[in-house]
């Protein structure tokens, strides 16, 4: 008898410090998920103009230097974060929305801006050109891509979010368009319309 109690006894001394380390696991994943940090504050104002975004509004992501700009419907928001962390986050939530798609421009002069006048300039190529790989990203003058936003800013709503890149040239402008509606079925019904 005393060998079963000894035998028990031990068992439970065995046991209980596994089932307080089972336990202090679980209030340490409480713990974390209660204190997970919440998204920034621009990814949830993003995250709130999204359902109402639609054609015709653009979603830019600038580098640092971007100018404020104050036609009526442009609102800029400055991240304080990484170029390439904040694009990809926006590429994300622009594809997780189904009721629209992006048509990516890029600013042409960035082509000609080298390492010896910018230095990182081909790492921000590199980066980009990966980045928006198979997206169709099209090179316009930055000046024509300045007097769009202008423009479209005058009527429509455009979401500009700075980010932290010193690197001229590198804004990425996502011009959005009608998820659901491609542009051959536009020309097709606008064709039996004459």
């Amino acid at each position: 008898m005393r060998k079963l109690v000894a035998v028990i006894g031990l068992a439970i001394l065995i046991a209980v410090p596994f089932a307080c380390d089972e336990d202090d696991e679980k209030d340490g994943l409480a713990m974390s998920a209660a204190q997970a940090p919440k998204p920034p504050a621009w990814e949830e104002t993003l995250k709130s103009y999204l359902p109402a975004l639609g054609h015709r509004n653009w979603i830019v992501v600038a580098d640092s230097a971007f100018p404020l700009q104050i036609s009526p419907g442009i609102e800029t928001i400055a991240t304080g974060e990484d170029h390439f962390a904040v694009l990809e986050k926006v590429l994300r939530a622009v594809d997780g929305a189904k009721h629209i798609r992006p048509k990516i421009w890029l600013d042409q002069e960035l082509s000609f801006v080298t390492e010896d006048l910018a230095p990182g300039a081909d790492e921000v190529r590199r980066r980009l050109d990966e980045a928006l790989k198979g997206r169709g990203a099209r090179p316009v003058l930055h000046e024509e891509l300045i007097a769009r936003l202008d423009e479209a800013g005058k009527t429509f709503k455009i979401v500009m979010v700075k980010t932290t890149l010193a690197v001229p040239y590198t804004t990425v402008f996502l011009e959005l368009d009608c998820g659901y509606w491609p542009a051959e079925a536009e020309a097709r019904m606008r064709e039996r319309m004459k």
